[in-house]
């Protein structure tokens, strides 16, 4: 009886009921410039509880309403937003809408998007196939920021994104290393990090580390969910960032962008795109190289970046379109430093022979098929032909002079593939819109990692030294992952929504290798190689679910809440290391807990944006190191489940702009300030290793604070912002002192000042920055491995000049 309940409970939840209305509206969407149909443009009625796309002609249609008044609004990235009201009174209505370009130059002025808006959006509640009603998001457009995009500053990028905590592994943004509320931001690993919807980690849950992070330059947008996107996108704790790439230009069989950037410490960076729409056919396609000597002695690099996106309109309801990118970059790696060295002198470095490559290759087909305006289905298959290398001498004393002996070679080589559908209905329950969407996805990883002796030259040699015991690590770690998913939006009415959703996942990883120990005389010759065979299979299945709850009263503000199961697979790193200084725990268990969000925030709110939330998220069986002694009184750190850690704060973004309290009659005039504040309050509660219940959460600052201005003037435009971090700890058991390894103890408090300002004249535009303009010392990561271990200093003052050019 209760099994019935239960069952009756959910299909009231997600069965589609359809009761009809009378009359409808419809309408075409030209663009103003070239009276041409616009493609890319999401239309919605009211407050977004019925909303469509549009069709290859510029058509769309509501159908099933009632008499009275609606208000239809229009959103697009190439065109401003519009909205027209439109009045049913016993007949259908039907209209034309005129959308004008994003940039459009008018006499001394360009007036931009950006002008308007804040840089800083949320997800619409349906959205490109996906339900963001209830969940806290945010969206980052980088062309309406006043930022340095040449180096992807993620500092300034992402700095109105409330409680991120951001590792500056490089002063050329290679590489992104984004947490928050206490996750780990090594390499985004704690997100579930996509590009136009489709997997770029290394193993989304093997091993989801992010080596490829796309150029700010060619992103058109970034979008951020936080914990609640583990129903639709993964279980991962952080929930999702999808770097959403440029589309191609409309109203254009060709567009092209040049951007030439040089900078301090030897850096420059040369972007080069292309875009344009040739009858059915679209593209967007850029090439990117980046070099640079670095702040420190020994961090050369050198990048490049290429990506093609190719769609075809074979109906005005079917697309297809293939996604293919390739990066590769070399780079030497200075090492880390002690307290004490750090102190000392921050730029030096004691390692010359450390290097490290990445090869990334990314391909992805895609394709959106509409049945009618109330069903829609999305097909992705994507795959990842990757590899990443490291060699270098690396002795847990970080002070220790390198003696030229063989270095550490590290190896690791995927090759994934995966495939993901969803299906998207909307329909009628008591005459509301609802909306439902069922989605599976599988996912095939396979990862070879291999640890063994490099040469004794100080070049970038990635081959081992002859021999089998000169190999001393060789696993293949295949991963399978099969899931389904489903959420629903139900409206109870115009201001009030619940949304909730379920995921099966099933996962089976397995680890199949050797792993060995090497001993040597007093002379460093090798007298024996201890050789363990290993194989081991874990597999799980489970159900996590969650909801979300939207109240919009009127057009000014929302408020929002949602609850969501999470969960993260133990990795392959978790599951076997070959690390001097650290050991495993044989018994390492899954993390599994909830996250909670509740706030308020603005909705298209006039000259305030505004976004004040409570957060509290729920780790068990949280995997972290502590330090502990062996047999020979080594100091060593321990891989294991640390217990049950308990965070919480509060997170508020606040944007105003006030030019019309100084300049209320002026058109060319725009001023605005922003801020945004973490506090947080982390705890272990529960513990069985000694001397950590109570302790504080590793990577949770206290304070995280970023705020900043921004003045725009007809051409001109400047920035400068603010960031202020609190001091945090980087083990369970809060060590305070680095040690001779640095790699555990207190990343110090720290704040950073970033000026940035740019000019435009025609297709002409030149942008200026100054990084880290109080020229600090700081530093945001102690290092465990590479690119270390111990202290990894942050770039110092630099200068950045970029000419643009757009035909």
């Amino acid at each position: 009886m209760m099994r019935l309940k239960v069952f009756n409970t959910l299909a009231l939840l997600f069965v589609p009921m359809a009761l009809l209305a009378q009359f409808k509206i419809s309408g075409k969407v030209l663009s103003q410039e070239s009276q041409k149909p616009v493609q890319n443009c999401i239309v919605y009625l009211n407050e977004g509880a019925q909303l469509v796309d549009l069709n290859s002609r510029g058509e769309f249609v509501f159908e099933n309403l009632k008499n009275g008044t609606y208000t239809l609004h229009f959103t697009s990235e190439s065109y401003k937003y519009k909205n027209l009201e439109v009045q049913l009174n016993g007949k259908n209505e039907s209209v034309t809408i005129y959308l004008e370009t994003q940039e459009q130059e008018l006499g001394e002025a360009v007036i931009t998007e950006s002008g308007v808006d804040f840089g800083l959006a949320r997800m619409r509640g349906i959205e490109n196939m996906g339900l963001y009603e209830g969940k806290k998001s945010e969206v980052i457009i980088p062309e309406n920021m006043t930022a340095n995009l040449a180096t992807n500053n993620a500092r300034q990028v992402y700095s109105k994104v409330a409680g991120l905590n951001i590792w500056e592994n490089d002063g050329a943004g290679i590489q992104l290393s984004i947490g928050g509320r206490g996750l780990d931001p090594n390499r985004t690993s704690n997100f579930n990090t996509r590009q136009n919807g489709y997997d770029i980690s290394a193993d989304a849950l093997g091993y989801p580390e992010s080596y490829y992070t796309p150029p700010m330059e060619a992103i058109g947008k970034i979008q951020i969910v936080r914990g609640a996107a583990s129903l639709q996108y993964g279980t991962q704790f952080g929930g999702l960032i999808n770097f959403v790439m440029k589309q191609p230009v409309e109203d254009k069989k060709f567009e092209f962008l040049t951007r030439q950037t040089g900078g301090s410490f030897g850096f420059y960076n040369g972007f080069f795109s292309g875009s344009g729409t040739v009858d059915k056919l679209s593209y967007y396609a850029f090439y990117q190289f980046k070099r640079g000597d670095g702040w420190r002695p020994n961090s050369e690099f050198e990048n490049h970046n290429a990506y093609l996106n190719l769609n075809y309109q074979i109906s005005e309801k079917t697309k297809i379109g293939i996604d293919v990118t390739k990066m590769n970059y070399l780079a030497q790696q200075p090492g880390g430093l002690s307290d004490d060295m750090f102190d000392e002198n921050p730029r030096q470095s004691n390692r010359e022979r450390n290097w490290f490559y990445v090869d990334w290759n990314l391909w992805a087909l895609h394709l959106d098929h509409q049945f009618d305006v109330s069903n829609s289905v999305n097909l992705r298959f994507f795959g990842l032909d990757a590899k990443r290398y490291s060699v270098g001498f690396r002795p847990n004393r970080v002070a220790t002079i390198d003696d030229g002996s063989e270095r550490d070679l590290i190896k690791g080589e995927f090759q994934n593939w995966g495939a993901e559908a969803r299906y998207l209905h909307r329909y009628q329950i008591g005459g509301m819109q609802s909306i439902g969407l069922v989605g599976t996805r599988y996912y095939h990883g396979f990862n070879h990692s291999r640890q063994g002796f490099g040469s004794t030259g100080s070049d970038a040699d990635f081959e081992y030294i002859a021999g089998e015991e000169n190999i001393f690590y060789d696993y293949r770690f295949p991963n399978r992952n099969g899931s389904v998913f489903i959420e629903n939006i139900l409206y109870v009415n115009e201001k009030f929504s619940i949304t909730p959703g379920l995921r099966f996942e099933k996962i089976k990883t397995t680890a199949d290798g050797y792993y060995g120990n090497v001993y040597r005389d007093l002379a460093g010759n090798i007298i024996e190689f201890d050789r363990q065979e290993e194989f081991r299979v874990s597999s799980r299945q489970f159900v996590i679910g969650g909801i979300g709850f939207s109240f919009k009263p009127n057009t000014k503000w929302e408020a929002y809440a949602n609850a969501s199961q999470n969960y993260r697979s133990i990795t392959f790193s978790d599951m076997r290391i070959s690390n001097p200084s650290s050991v495993i725990d044989q018994n390492l268990e899954d993390e599994k807990g909830y996250s909670i969000d509740m706030g308020i925030r603005s909705e298209k709110a006039g000259n305030f944006n505004y976004d004040l939330s409570l957060f509290l998220l729920n780790y068990n069986n949280r995997i972290g190191e502590v330090q502990f002694y062996d047999e020979s009184n080594r100091v060593l750190r321990k891989r294991t489940n640390i217990g049950q850690a308990l965070i919480r704060g509060l997170e508020f973004y606040g944007e105003w702009k006030f030019t019309d309290l100084i300049l209320p009659k002026s058109d060319f005039w725009n001023m605005s300030i922003f801020s945004n504040v973490a506090l947080i309050d982390s705890q272990y509660k529960k513990s069985e290793v000694v001397g950590v219940k109570g302790n504080r959460v590793e990577f949770v600052p206290t304070i995280n604070f970023k705020a900043g201005a921004a003045v725009m003037y007809k051409k001109w435009r400047s920035s400068l912002q603010y960031a202020y971090l609190s001091e945090q700890f980087t083990d369970a058991t809060n060590a305070t002192s680095g040690g001779v390894s640095a790699v555990v103890g207190v990343i110090r408090p720290y704040g950073v000042l970033d000026f940035s300002t740019s000019y435009s004249w025609s297709k002409f535009k030149l942008e200026g920055s100054i990084n880290n303009l109080a020229n600090a010392a700081y530093f945001t990561r102690r290092a465990t491995g590479y690119p270390g271990p111990g202290i990894l200093p942050s770039d110092g003052r630099g200068f950045y000049l970029t000419f643009q050019y757009k035909l």
